[in-house]
């Protein structure tokens, strides 16, 4: 998969290069490149957002900029004809204003060829900027939660940890992709190891009596529990009613 990221603060994704991504990175299975937006500035100091039409507190990113960012990434392409298919970019803008993110979406947009992030700052990014890339690409604005941040890298990290972990051969074992949170709709059931005793913790016996079926059974009573008690809204309507 190849991932472009337009931002001002292109060293923040050097983190990127350390564990199970970094290693993806090296083996060729994740592109990632970090664009510095301000290179697509002509002026001295490199500016790249002004005030706001109609007044406002804040600052608000320019189109120029980012319509050249977007151009030098996405290649030529007729403006008339919005590419649409797995093989075409999505152009992803985090926005609070945007739909939620979520395991289902992570999974959808593993399987794209190209993805690109743009970072914005500051009150935001100027709304043309959206309307145009649409017209080059499919575009979404996604929200990680309800909260502001200072700026998209962060939002941007999470998605694309929650992403690349999803593209085949990146996760050493794929069986533990299946048992995680979300999955299949369903927090996770707690994990223990060894030592079977913790300073007076006590490991489930279910877990040690080598009963699978008992297990599996035990798993899922505390999914449906921990979801109920922590996440209500996740359980389809009756599931996991207590008994």
């Amino acid at each position: 998969m190849r991932i472009d990221v337009v931002t001002i603060f292109p060293e923040f994704f050097d983190v990127l290069d350390i564990s199970l991504l970094g290693k993806a990175r090296q083996t060729g299975l994740l592109d990632v490149t970090a664009h510095n937006l301000r290179e697509f500035t002509h002026d001295r100091h490199r500016t790249v957002d002004d005030t706001p039409y109609g007044g406002g507190a804040g600052m608000v990113m320019k189109p120029e900029p980012w319509g050249e960012a977007l151009d030098t990434i996405l290649g030529p392409t007729d403006a008339a004809d919005p590419v649409t298919g797995t093989g075409a970019p999505v152009v992803i803008f985090p926005s609070p204003a945007g739909e939620v993110f979520t395991q289902k979406m992570a999974r959808e947009l593993a399987g794209r060829e190209h993805l690109v992030f743009g970072c914005g700052r500051y009150e935001g990014i100027d709304q043309r900027v959206f309307e145009h890339a649409a017209t080059r690409a499919e575009v979404r604005l996604v929200s990680i939660g309800d909260y502001v941040l200072n700026g998209g890298e962060v939002a941007v990290m999470a998605m694309i940890e929650a992403i690349g972990r999803l593209i085949p051969g990146v996760v050493g074992n794929p069986e533990s992709l299946v048992e995680e949170s979300h999955e299949d709709g369903l927090l996770e059931y707690p994990s223990y190891t060894k030592p079977a005793q913790w300073r007076g913790l006590e490991v489930p016996p279910v877990l040690l009596s080598g009963n699978h079926g008992a297990i599996d059974r035990w798993r899922r009573e505390q999914q449906l529990e921990r979801t109920r008690r922590v996440r209500p809204d996740l359980l389809p309507p009756g599931a996991g009613d207590p008994a």
